[in-house]
């Protein structure tokens, strides 16, 4: 099977309404979830690159969708959701951006929808598997920050997520950015839907 050459992830661009999202022109991999998941940390284990993606102390840094291209692919990082800190109606365009970019006509190839290993399925997880069930989009369940638990403990909140947003095991990859647990297999599931 071909590979994805991370080493040719660059930033693409960032918008911070739907409008002025550009044209679906290649494969998509949208990235979604709360915002103290550790998406940004994710994709720049996944892209190989210590700074790509602004990492911030502060969840909820990620106010637009960011646009990566990964050879041929573009990567689309989504704001994170959740974040109690920032205004209603701060939170209500973030809201608008994500469902305005599931609305588009768009390749849709996979969705991440990444859950913290370490807690039980959160309100706007179960929202947002949900949501992508009903659609019929394809994705993943990407468990975050899996180096914080023993692999027997992974093992337990793994079933018990599965359980919890009714997602097969199979569907789910455990990952850690700080390890890098589970990001070879992650990237050959990016592969497998976007080549």
């Amino acid at each position: 099977m071909a590979l994805i050459n991370y080493q040719l992830a660059r930033f693409e661009a960032s918008y911070g309404t739907v409008e002025q999202l550009p044209e679906p022109t290649t494969p998509e991999v949208a990235v979604a979830g709360r915002s103290n998941v550790g998406k940004s940390s994710l994709l720049n284990k996944v892209f190989g690159r210590k700074n790509l993606v602004k990492v911030s102390a502060t969840p909820g840094k990620t106010a637009n969708i960011n646009f990566f291209e990964v050879d041929g692919i573009r990567f689309v990082d989504l704001p994170g959701y959740g974040y109690a800190k920032v205004s209603m109606k701060e939170r209500e365009r973030w809201a608008n951006l994500i469902s305005g970019y599931f609305d588009q006509e768009r390749s849709f190839n996979v969705e991440l929808s990444l859950v913290d290993i370490r807690h039980e399925a959160q309100k706007l997880d179960l929202e947002m598997v949900g949501f992508l069930k009903e659609q019929g989009l394809p994705f993943l369940v990407v468990l975050t920050k899996a180096d914080k638990l023993s692999r027997n403990k992974q093992d337990q909140q793994a079933a018990l997520l599965s359980r919890q947003l009714g997602v097969p095991r199979d569907r789910m990859i455990v990952t850690s950015s700080e390890t890098g647990q589970g990001i070879d297999e992650l990237k050959s599931r990016i592969a497998e839907a976007c080549l």
